[in-house]
């Protein structure tokens, strides 16, 4: 049996789908106070700077995948106006439904799709910009996660990747003490889950730093790839091209 990380417990693959889910279940409905504490709300200008990076212009078609609570469909949508297009997909209806009920308040009318990174059901070449935050650490199969994420962009088109990465190494001790100490005490008192943020700083280790998620992408396919430091290393943006 093939077995896959879940933070540092090793389970098997086709478990982690439904383990991540029941983290994302739990904590949805306080998502973004619990992302605005844990980052003192930095997460919102990471973001903004990943939509600025990926260069989106009026009438493109954007991609965003793992997109939760919707913040980056909704800078996109801005960007790209009437003449274009953006696609909200997660794979947790829970999430999913909060993202579009957030972008119709905010008078943005954006398609949704529920579904696996891992089997996009979307044809290719469609999407001059593809992009996922905070989302490629729980996916189980990241290779086929990029493949896919790939074969949707068209020629000329870009993948943004917002993401927890390694910090800087001075550093390393504070964070550590922050992650496993601070982060689940937040998680118990905002929503009575620490597990839940316990497993977040647990995959925020198991995941590819800086250089082997670049290395990843370019066998994925992508070209000119290259990641940008935010928070001492605490946050990468990784960006790459389809040619």
């Amino acid at each position: 049996m093939k077995t896959t990380d879940f933070g540092y417990q090793k389970i098997p693959e086709d478990e982690k789908s439904q383990r991540v889910a029941g983290v994302f279940d739990s904590v949805s409905s306080r998502y973004d106070l619990m992302n605005d504490l844990m980052s003192g709300g930095l997460h919102r200008l990471w973001k903004r700077f990943a939509v600025e990076a990926s260069g989106v212009r009026p009438g493109e078609r954007v991609l965003d995948i793992a997109g939760g609570t919707g913040d980056l469909a909704r800078l996109f949508a801005r960007r790209v106006g009437t003449g274009g297009e953006v696609v909200l997909t997660d794979i947790n209806p829970a999430m999913l439904k909060l993202g579009r009920d957030r972008l119709l308040d905010a008078g943005a009318v954006v398609p949704v799709a529920q579904c696996n990174a891992e089997a996009l059901p979307f044809a290719h070449d469609r999407f001059d910009c593809v992009s996922v935050a905070f989302g490629l650490r729980n996916m189980t199969h990241k290779e086929i996660a990029l493949a896919e994420m790939r074969r949707v962009l068209r020629p000329g088109g870009r993948l943004l990747i917002l993401e927890f990465s390694r910090i800087w190494e001075p550093l390393k001790p504070l964070y550590d003490a922050y992650s496993f100490k601070v982060l689940p005490w937040l998680g118990k008192q905002v929503v009575n889950d620490a597990d839940a943020y316990r497993y977040l700083a647990e995959s925020i280790r198991m995941h590819p730093d800086q250089e082997d998620l670049k290395r990843m992408m370019e066998h994925a396919g992508f070209e000119r790839v290259e990641y940008f430091n935010l928070a001492a290393g605490a946050v990468a943006l990784h960006r790459g091209y389809r040619f």
